[in-house]
């Protein structure tokens, strides 16, 4: 792959899309008449070639992108794979990616995995896959201005969570610059629409931040070593397993990261502290 092309355009929310979200009326606290904005749950199966992998429930908005980035985060997708076309059908509320490369993942459809996402992720096969051999950039860096920064953005750009609640989003940056923002209702498919979104465009990720709003998991360690971003950043906390696997993976990750506060985990040696401190109020 080739370093990210300056000119690249960022990808960010699009809260104000009518296919993402319906207004719905209801009572307030006290019975008086009101109505909120509530976000689409879609159903999207996933077929690669003839062969149907997945149903997944989903905003709907960029499905090339989710396909693409579940089936490399599955390791049925190679990274030196010839996509010859995806096929979407709105109608029929499908996605089918084509690659040169006959496939044929049976056996691995067999053995599933519930995952801990909250729309209900699931993983095929081996979970540690390719994990061993994955290497992380070292020499890559996250000052606490550009983190102090991001977060700042994160919180202010519009967005589908500001609208309406119940998604997740992740972000992608070279040091405080957004690449690209993306939300859904699990924070595994927005993972996965970043994966995407990166290989389609031939993003390189060794110099690369990830942000999630999503709790740092095994899933989500897994998929960001599988991805090759060395620095993971998150509003949430830990679970214990996912602490292991950063560490043993050499993954910086970072965690209740809000305001000027976080906690580093895992790969401290990443970290630039040259933000001074605000006084606390």
């Amino acid at each position: 792959m080739t370093a990210s092309p300056p000119s690249l355009p960022p990808v960010y929310p699009e809260p104000d899309d009518p296919r993402l979200t319906r207004e719905v009326s209801g009572v307030d606290q006290t019975g008086a008449a009101t109505s909120t904005s509530v976000v689409h749950e879609r159903a999207l199966t996933l077929y690669l070639n003839a062969q149907e992998i997945v149903t997944m429930m989903t905003i709907g908005d960029h499905p090339d992108l989710l396909a693409v980035g579940f089936l490399l985060n599955q390791n049925m997708l190679r990274a030196d794979d010839e996509i010859t076309a995806i096929d979407i059908d709105e109608d029929l509320e499908v996605v089918v990616v084509r690659t040169k490369r006959a496939t044929n993942y049976e056996d691995k459809l067999k053995k599933r995995v519930r995952t801990s996402g909250c729309a209900q992720g699931t993983a095929f096969g081996d979970l540690m896959e390719n994990f061993d051999a994955a290497r992380l950039d070292g020499s890559a860096r996250i000052r606490t201005s550009w983190l102090y920064s991001l977060l700042a953005q994160v919180n202010t750009a519009p967005s589908l969570y500001l609208k309406a609640g119940a998604i997740h989003g992740c972000v992608l940056a070279r040091q405080d610059d957004i690449l690209a923002y993306i939300e859904d209702v699990g924070r595994h498919n927005a993972v996965d629409k970043i994966a995407g979104w990166m290989h389609l465009r031939g993003v390189e990720a060794a110099d690369k931040i990830f942000y999630t709003t999503g709790r740092l998991t095994s899933e989500m360690i897994l998929k960001c070593v599988a991805m090759g971003v060395p620095i993971l950043v998150s509003r949430s906390g830990f679970t214990a397993y996912g602490v292991d696997l950063a560490r043993k993976a050499g993954l910086t990750l970072i965690g209740r990261a809000r305001g000027q506060r976080f906690v580093v985990l895992s790969g401290p040696e990443r970290v630039v502290f040259d933000a001074p401190l605000r006084a606390a109020k």
